[in-house]
């Protein structure tokens, strides 16, 4: 990869072209009225959440949806957002702009704003997106709700990082949601691991009925691979939501979970079990 001399102002002065809120030492933004604030924030850490052989594009792109998949299964709307960078001995000033392309390509599909961050260096590639959303005051979506009797959803098919190259954050259906699912979370570690903390924040259990695959993708892969982000949740019967049902909320111990009779285990991707 040929060297180009980038430096922190280059930096900052392409990507204000497109995020005119960029300048000061802070963003000033007036206040929503009559709204709950959502706040969030992802890491995307190369050789754990990509290697050297994606694209900055596609880095950048998947390190804004993975935040705004959490405003997403809140119900919310993102509002806007900073992205912080650690670049990287092996990172040149082509490469970080296209990586902001990759940010800058999800947030116009968002309709979200860029409003800071921070610039530095390390040993490996680092970003940190942090979204700020607002949500009608009193209607987030919770994990805690999720009642006996409730029918379970997923909002698309399952497969795991292996079969999902790229994460559409679920931000439509999350505001639709809004007053008719008593629960909702994004998959982000694999269903099964998911679906557990559902039950556990609800005092309740689970049993599924079947996982929608995606194609070439097995039900172990969607049960314990994780990077879905799909969203997880539980209605009411009767009430009508979009989605595919998966199983049902159910009385017993609290976070277990059957599949067609049988006990599945709790496990999925866990940050602090994998570290190196």
């Amino acid at each position: 990869m040929t060297r180009r001399f980038v430096n922190e102002d280059a930096i900052v002065r392409k990507v204000r072209r497109r995020a005119p809120l960029i300048g000061d030492d802070c963003a000033v933004i007036p206040a929503p009225r009559d709204v709950d604030l959502l706040f969030t924030t992802d890491f995307s850490i190369e050789g754990v959440h990509f290697t050297r052989k994606s694209s900055a594009e596609q880095i950048g792109y998947r390190a804004m949806a993975r935040s705004l998949s959490d405003i997403a299964a809140m119900g919310g709307t993102p509002l806007y957002c900073l992205v912080s960078i650690a670049l990287a001995p092996w990172t040149n000033q082509r490469w970080t702009e296209a990586l902001y392309r990759g940010i800058h390509k999800m947030l116009r599909k968002a309709k979200t704003s860029l409003a800071g961050g921070d610039i530095s260096h390390a040993d490996q590639f680092v970003c940190d997106v942090m979204v700020c959303g607002s949500v009608a005051k009193g209607q987030a979506l919770l994990r805690s709700g999720a009642r006996r009797g409730d029918i379970l959803y997923v909002s698309g098919a399952l497969g795991g990082w292996r079969h999902r190259p790229v994460i559409e954050p679920r931000l439509d259906t999350g505001r639709k949601l809004v007053g008719r699912a008593t629960a909702c979370m994004d998959i982000s570690d694999g269903l099964a691991l998911d679906l557990h903390r559902l039950c556990r924040a609800s005092g309740v259990s689970a049993t599924l009925e079947s996982i929608p695959l995606l194609k070439g993708a097995t039900i172990e892969q969607a049960l314990h691979d994780g990077e879905d982000y799909e969203l997880l949740y539980t209605a009411p019967p009767g009430m009508r939501v979009p989605g595919l049902r998966i199983g049902t909320i159910v009385k017993g111990n609290t976070g277990s979970i059957t599949l067609q009779g049988k006990r599945i285990a709790n496990v999925g991707y866990d940050h602090v079990q994998r570290r190196p």
